[in-house]
């Protein structure tokens, strides 16, 4: 059996499959995870885990610089951004909420590249379109409001306020709502069509809030919002519950 390291005849051919199920997603078509997973298990002998996490773990930089390389996909991906968008119909919200991805422990800060901000940068286009995430956002307060209501807690249901829209970015975040006795819970919401190994920005703002309201604080991440929206959540401070790297800055003359 291989050790834990992926050899480069197994990163050749794993790499390949993520972006022909990246296309796939793009394009709206159907396709198995497990399949492919499948697929690979005949030239990588690997777990199906193992895959899964390796699926998992190619970086958003790797994305970046192949969408980069092939700009015949740019129509397509304009597409799958900037398309209308609704909410697909959800037969039980409670059960929205998934454990934390578990990204690769191994994460070594020091090998991040620089990550283009241009508008070749998809992820920061995607997170520009409002339309999505004012829906995410509805999307949690739906969600937020039934689990109150499901424990009989319809005064604190009621007082759940939509701050971004209400207050506005200055606040830092977008929903106030309440624990089951009665806390004030200070959500942030991150919403993607991709799926939930997509990074997302925050802001020095969203980040300054998350310290200040550590105990009460949530970043709600919702994904594949326009197939099937489900959500995990990252409790507390950003920069504790976060890696991240900074993508821009401020500057002025000596």
């Amino acid at each position: 059996m291989p050790g834990n390291d992926w050899k480069r005849e197994e990163v050749a051919a794993i790499v390949p499959d993520y972006f022909d199920m990246l296309t796939k997603e793009l394009s709206g078509k159907n396709y198995g995870k497990a399949e492919h997973r499948r697929q690979l298990r005949k030239i990588i002998y690997r777990s199906h885990g193992a895959i899964e996490r390796k699926h998992m773990n190619i970086s958003a930089i790797l994305v970046e610089k192949y969408l980069q390389a092939h700009p015949e996909l740019d129509p397509l991906i304009n597409e799958f951004l900037l398309s209308d968008i609704t909410t697909p119909e959800i037969k039980n919200i409670l059960k929205s909420e998934v454990e934390v991805p578990d990204f690769d422990k191994r994460f070594n800060e020091d090998r991040i590249e620089y990550v283009n901000e241009s508008e070749t940068n998809y992820y920061v286009r995607e997170q520009r379109n409002k339309k999505l995430g004012l829906l995410g956002e509805k999307f949690v307060i739906k969600y937020e409001k039934q689990k109150l209501l499901t424990i009989g807690q319809e005064n604190l249901a009621d007082k759940i306020e939509h701050i971004s829209q209400t207050v506005g970015d200055s606040a830092g975040f977008d929903i106030l709502s309440f624990d089951d006795k009665g806390n004030e819970k200070f959500i942030e919401v991150k919403t993607t069509k991709l799926d939930k190994n997509s990074p997302f920005y925050f802001t020095r703002n969203e980040l300054g809030l998350s310290r200040n309201k550590n105990d009460q604080y949530s970043l709600y991440r919702v994904f594949r919002f326009q197939k099937k929206p489900q959500f995990y959540q990252l409790q507390g401070a950003l920069d504790k519950t976060c890696k991240s790297i900074s993508t821009e800055y401020m500057g002025w003359p000596k």
